[in-house]
């Protein structure tokens, strides 16, 4: 495969892996919000801490859908440091997506529900961010890649400027 070739499968691949984590990512939004505006009208829950209850509703939501969707052709022989890795970056995503509201609300008095949910899907934003690149670099790492087998021209090119190695002729094209 030419390397123009290999670098358009990547694309594709990298593509369809954004699309996939997307779907999932999409879907793990609306439990998010939904969760969270269900707790904060509900209850007397603050605002933070109903976004707090609402991400890690979501969190397990989304570990069920990369495991089983987006990263599915994935290595899983290490579930429990999967799992461990997955958690401690769902962790860091949920700090910077309620640190974001937080912010917002007690930093600069921004609490109306509009408010709230507006810094609530921009937190979810900056946070996807870095789930996505945490969770393909370290979470749900690609199998490693056989290299494939040279071909006979490379092999016989290589045996040709061997040292000590006459020539060999050529033979004619036609």
């Amino acid at each position: 495969m030419s390397e123009r070739g290999a670098l358009r499968v990547r694309l594709d691949q990298l593509v369809r892996e954004i699309a996939k984590f997307g779907l999932v990512g999409g879907l793990g939004l609306l439990v998010n919000m939904a969760v969270f505006n269900l707790v904060r009208h509900t209850t007397e829950l603050p605002v933070v801490r109903a976004s707090l209850l609402a991400t890690v509703v979501a969190i397990a939501f989304n570990y069920v859908g990369f495991r089983y969707f987006t990263y599915r052709d994935r290595d899983k022989g290490g579930r429990t440091r999967e799992l461990t890795l997955f958690l401690l970056f769902s962790l860091v995503g949920l700090v910077i997506e309620n640190g974001v509201l937080y912010a917002a609300t007690y930093g600069f008095g921004w609490d109306s529900p509009l408010q709230n949910n507006f810094f609530k899907f921009f937190g979810i934003g900056v946070a996807t961010l870095f789930r996505f690149w945490s969770y393909r670099t370290w979470v749900f790492r690609t199998l490693p890649v056989h290299e494939a087998v040279p071909p006979a021209e490379s092999f016989l090119e290589q045996r040709r400027h061997e040292p000590g190695r006459a020539a060999e002729p050529v033979a004619p094209s036609r």
